[in-house]
Parts: C-alpha cells; sequence; structure tokens
C-alpha cells in the first residue's frame, strides 16, 4: 500500500531536490489521499514524479520532514535501528568520548530527535509530532543499539507548541539519577540532566574547548621569568636569558628563574591569566586549567551554574588557580575596562587620587573567552544580537593583554558567520585593536552539518590574536 502524496507547486524553489530536509507549507499544492498527523507521506514534484518521503504535520509551517529519499511504508523499531546504529558508526570512528551527542536531528537523517549520552544514560528531546507518535518503536531501538541504564525525556522546548505539543520531561526507562558524572578531553563534569540547560550539557564545544591549549602556555617570559639548567644554577653560574634560549629544551634538566635568578617553584608559572565569562558549568575554565593556564577567572550570572563550575573544578583538582564571580558579564566587563581607563588617567596625572577606585576594576587577561548564549533566536533579533555581540567582544577586546588572545562565539544560527566576523571587526576599530584570525571552527564531530541545509550551521568559534593600532 503507497503513502499517500503531497504534490509541490510548480513554482517553488528546487531546495528539496538539492537535499534541503523541510517542505514547507507554501510550497505544497495539494495532498491526496488520507493521512493523519504524523503519518507518512510521499512528495512529488507538480508533474507527481517521487522526490522523497516524509512525516505530515498540517499544524505546523514546516509541514513535512523529509526522513528518506528512496520509499518506506513504515518508521518502524526496524526502521529506528537501522539509522541509530549508522548514528553509532559515526560516533565510534570520529569521537573518543563515550560521552557525547548520538543523535542530531536532521543531520542524522531522524528529523526532530536529539539524543545526547551521558556516562550510560540517554536524555533525548522529541522536537516534532512525527517523532513523538513512534516514541515506544524509538524507544525500543535504543536500548536495543546502546544499551543504556536509562532513558530520560527533556522535551521541554517552545518548539513543540508549534508542533500542536505540549512541553515533556520524565524518565522513560530504566534508572535515570538527576546528577551524572561524564568525561570530556579526559576531563570529568557533572551534569544535571533534570534542571541543567538542554538536556544538560553542551556537547558541541569539545573540540573547540581542546583549541585553546596552545594559547595557555608561554607567559612567563613577559615576567622575566626563564630557563637554565640546573648544573650552572647550582654552579652559581646564571647565563642570561638570550643565551639559555638558544639551547635545546629537551637535551638537560632545566629550572624556571625569575629576573633576580632565584628559582620559581610555581609551577604554572608559564601559564596565561584566563577569563571565562558565560561560563555555565565552567568547561572552558576546566580546560584552560588542563593545559597550564596559571589563574582562570570563572564568572556567571547564575549562582547555581556557578556553584556546578566549583564542583568540576574541584573534582578535577584545580581549586587552588580558579576564582569564581558572578556577575552579568556585560557589567562586569565594563566596570573592568572603567577600572582600566581610570589607571590610565591616574598614570598620565590630572586626576582626583583622594577618591578610591572600585575594588577589583582594571584587571587584564593575556586570554578572554566569550560563549554566550544565543542573542538571536528569531531573524527579527539580529539587529539587537549584532548590538549584543559587538558590545561584549569590545569590552573583551580592551582587557586582553597586548599580544593576547580573544576566543570568541556564537550560537545564535540567524547570525550567519559573515555578519559575526563583521561585528568582531567593528569592535576591534572601535576598541583600537588589529586581530588576527588563528582559530575558526564550527560545531563538533558528533554534530554533523548536511551541506545546503544552513539551519544546521549555527555556532561560530574564533580565536584571534589581539595587538594595539
Amino acid at each position: 500500500m503507497s503513502n499517500p502524496k503531497i504534490f509541490l507547486l510548480k513554482a517553488r524553489k528546487k531546495r528539496l531536490e538539492q537535499g534541503h530536509p523541510w517542505v514547507y507549507a507554501t510550497e505544497i499544492d495539494r495532498l491526496e489521499g488520507d493521512a493523519e498527523p504524523g503519518d507518512l507521506v510521499d512528495v512529488v514534484n507538480h508533474q507527481g514524479r517521487y522526490l522523497a518521503t516524509g512525516y505530515w504535520n498540517p499544524k505546523s509551517q514546516i509541514t513535512v520532514r523529509i526522513v528518506a529519499h528512496t520509499p518506506i511504508a513504515a518508521m518502524d523499531a526496524g526502521f529506528f535501528r537501522d539509522r541509530l546504529r549508522q548514528c553509532q558508526e559515526h560516533r565510534r570512528r570520529f569521537v573518543a568520548d563515550a560521552d557525547c551527542r548520538l543523535v542530531y536531528g536532521e543531520a542524522d537523517f531522524l528529523p526532530g530527535l536529539v539524543v545526547d549520552r551521558f556516562n550510560n544514560v540517554l536524555v533525548l528531546q522529541l522536537l516534532t509530532l512525527g517523532m513523538d507518535v513512534r516514541r515506544e518503536a524509538l524507544i525500543e531501538a535504543l536500548i536495543d543499539v546502546f544499551q543504556p541504564v536509562g532513558i530520560y525525556e527533556r522535551s521541554d522546548v517552545g518548539v513543540r507548541v508549534l508542533e500542536g505539543l505540549e512541553e515533556r520531561t520524565g524518565v522513560l526507562y530504566g534508572d535515570c539519577p538527576s546528577i551524572i558524572e561524564i568525561e570530556e578531553n579526559g576531563l570529568k563534569l557533572e551534569v544535571d540532566i533534570v534542571e541543567g540547560q538542554k538536556t544538560g550539557y553542551f556537547f558541541d564545544q569539545r573540540e573547540n574547548r581542546a583549541a585553546i591549549a596552545p594559547l595557555m602556555k608561554g607567559w612567563g617570559g613577559r615576567s622575566g621569568i626563564h630557563l637554565v639548567e640546573r648544573e650552572a644554577l647550582e654552579s652559581g653560574s646564571i647565563p642570561t636569558e638570550a643565551s639559555v634560549v638558544s639551547k635545546s629544551a629537551g637535551t638537560s634538566d632545566l629550572v624556571p628563574v625569575n629576573a633576580n635568578g632565584k628559582v620559581v617553584t610555581f609551577p604554572f608559572w608559564d601559564g596565561a591569566s584566563v577569563l571565562e565569562c558565560f561560563a555555565h558549568t565552567g568547561s572552558f575554565t576546566l580546560h584552560a586549567c588542563k593545559y597550564g593556564a596559571k589563574k582562570v577567572t570563572c564568572l556567571d550570572v547564575s549562582e547555581h551554574a556557578i556553584e556546578t563550575a566549583k564542583r568540576n573544578v574541584e573534582r578535577n583538582g584545580y581549586s587552588d588557580r580558579v576564582e569564581f564571580v558572578v556577575a552579568d558579564a556585560f557589567d562586569y566587563l565594563r566596570v573592568q575596562v572603567k577600572g582600566l581607563d581610570e589607571r590610565k588617567q591616574r598614570a598620565l596625572g590630572g586626576v582626583d587620587t583622594s577618591k578610591k577606585m572600585e575594588g577589583g576594576a582594571g584587571r587584564t587577561w593575556d586570554v578572554v573567552i566569550l560563549d554566550p548564549p544565543a542573542f538571536a533566536k528569531t531573524k527579527s533579533a539580529v539587529a539587537g544580537a549584532c548590538r549584543g555581540y559587538k558590545d561584549i567582544n569590545l569590552q573583551g577586546l580592551k582587557l586582553v593583554n597586548e599580544g593576547g588572545y580573544l576566543v570568541t562565539a556564537s550560537c545564535s544560527y540567524h547570525m550567519r558567520p559573515e555578519l559575526f566576523l563583521e561585528t568582531i571587526q567593528e569592535a576591534a576599530v572601535d576598541a583600537g585593536k588589529l586581530l588576527r584570525l588563528v582559530e575558526w571552527r564550527a560545531a563538533g564531530k558528533d554534530h554533523p552539518q548536511l551541506l545546503g541545509v544552513n539551519e544546521g550551521h549555527y555556532l561560530k568559534f574564533a580565536i584571534f590574536e589581539v595587538r594595539s593600532k
């Protein structure tokens, strides 16, 4: 028995033929046959030529979501097992950590489904009616393929309302503790799958967090610290810094000494000073410490998030190198910039120095990391988002030490890559800075991208070297 048919308008753009998985209501001419919301339909062009099969929801502007480009009769447990095994194979090939995103919606040919794995507990989001009505077959397949100890639903997202669905959360299978410890790039983190944002953690920045490793060392020289051979130190004949640089660091036992010839005992003397804003659970802070940072300021507006970050820092043994700040990032950065400007004015003279400066103001860092939440969730919000991204990057740039690095990201889909770069460039001009782009990345390999489907290309991540004009 064939599926009901959706006939497309002749005048439509041929996005479907180019691999786009969505059919909008405005592209549809008519439905032939009887179909209930959520049922499979065959999509054909105006001449009746078969194009693809998808599930149908007349209540949604995205009326059909494509699941196959050859005819299929059902999305049953067997269908899901086949697709999930493909997802499993991709992650085994490209993702070293077991904790990762297992299913990424359209990019994994399972539109409307997101599945993350946290230490053998699966957390899923069912975003569409077509997936929601097949939850029993899906759960059966998830258990067969991944053998989880538990499955928890986090379908508490507003997009379900557009599909005519209510938000849902709760245990679907097995044992699902609310707090779970996971591992990312060799670091241990706690995830709250019940109260945490989205599914509990953002796996999409895994490779990007690791990309900051080269920024974390090589800063000791600015403090006058250099390496000398232990033998020379013990003999009292300490060479100059220039002569030490010419020696191979791997050929002898080297000891760090300061400008006065004193041995430096702090093990992270060569590390960067780092500020992470919008820290959430402190993931960039943890990576900065792992890769050798000297001191990290971990900042978030949420006290709950900072408490989680503290526990994550403690469980990895980095508490002595991290300070925590609960504050609005925009306000905090502006206070630091204001303090920096005031310090400069005081140094020039002509300022009433009897008035005390605001405590802690005027700080700078070798590396400033900005990973804010989405500023533009709709197309109409782009102009405001540009102002927000410019402001936060402008203040951040002013607080990066000369020759240091700005690490900045945007997870707003509507903030296209070229617009994001233009906005940062505008911020750099206003800050009087020259930027060198040394890293440009997107979401990680457990978030694959379908070519031609711009909606999946949401994450922009950049590392800039910052110099003054």
